[in-house]
């Protein structure tokens, strides 16, 4: 008998307070995401990126993984009855193009992201969270760069990714060599914001995702939209952003409230809008 998956379970999503808490839930599969599990954390992404209710957005991960990347336990596809292949050489279909997109979505959504890495983050999962804006970490985790060790090319954009956050040389190391990132050397390079013990994680990453969703939130999602962009312009064409951005968020409420507290000298309440 085949057990269908409630995809909604296995990718859970609760907000309050202006926080989506996006909770990967399949802790037998060491959070491993298949294609319907990708489609709904894109689908969430996106609703949280579009919702005036959400602010900031945390992903987490229940038992001893963040996400040990794709769900390599699916079934290939069985060959046509006249004998041909179920696909040919060169042909990927949609589990590569669906693996980018979710980390698409993480770095494209417009709320800052925070990833909670509890264990290990490998392949898709490291870049899951590297993507995010803001790791916070248990001395458990590790990111872990495996494909190579299993004969795969790297997807899920980590060539182009890690070289982006990590540099070229350390990006070589992880992924020619198929290596781990211990929690400690992250921490030293600067790419995790904050390590903490295993039981403090989710308090950690709750008082960072309540300190970003009290902040001015179209700035924050413009300047982040400015970060991204920058590492593949030139700065005629960064400059051109930034001016339309300016120009953009100065008719919101926020930016209103933000001069209003200045000349009152008072701390701003924004809004979010």
């Amino acid at each position: 008998m085949t057990v269908v998956e409630d995809v909604t379970q296995q990718v859970r999503c609760i907000v309050a307070d202006g926080v989506a808490r996006i909770v990967l839930d399949r802790p037998e599969k060491l959070n491993a995401l298949g294609p319907p599990q990708r489609e709904r954390l894109i689908s969430l992404l996106d609703q949280a990126g579009s919702s005036v209710l959400v602010r900031a957005v945390v992903l987490s991960g229940v038992g001893r993984a963040f996400c040990a990347g794709g769900d390599l336990s699916r079934p290939r596809r069985d060959p046509d009855v006249d004998g041909q292949p179920a696909r040919v050489v060169g042909e990927t279909g949609p589990g590569v193009r669906s693996a980018q997109a979710l980390i698409a979505a993480v770095l494209d959504c417009p709320k800052p992201v925070i990833a909670a890495v509890n264990g290990v983050a490998a392949g898709m999962g490291a870049q899951l969270a590297l993507a995010a804006d803001f790791v916070v970490a248990s001395t458990r985790a590790r990111f872990a760069e495996l494909f190579i060790t299993r004969g795969i090319v790297p997807d899920a954009g980590a060539a182009y990714l890690l070289p982006r956050i990590l540099g070229l040389h350390l990006a070589k190391r992880l992924l020619l060599l198929g290596g781990d990132l211990p929690i400690v050397e992250a921490e030293r390079l600067g790419i995790v914001h904050q390590v903490v013990e295993p039981e403090e994680l989710q308090t950690a990453a709750d008082a960072l995702a309540a300190r970003l969703a009290a902040g001015p939130t179209v700035a924050i999602g413009l300047a982040k939209r400015l970060l991204n962009q920058s590492l593949d312009s030139d700065r005629v064409a960064a400059f051109d952003r930034e001016e339309m951005a300016v120009a953009m968020n100065v008719w919101t409420e926020d930016s209103a409230e933000g001069l209003r507290s200045f000349t009152e000298k008072r701390d701003p309440v924004f809004r979010g809008w």
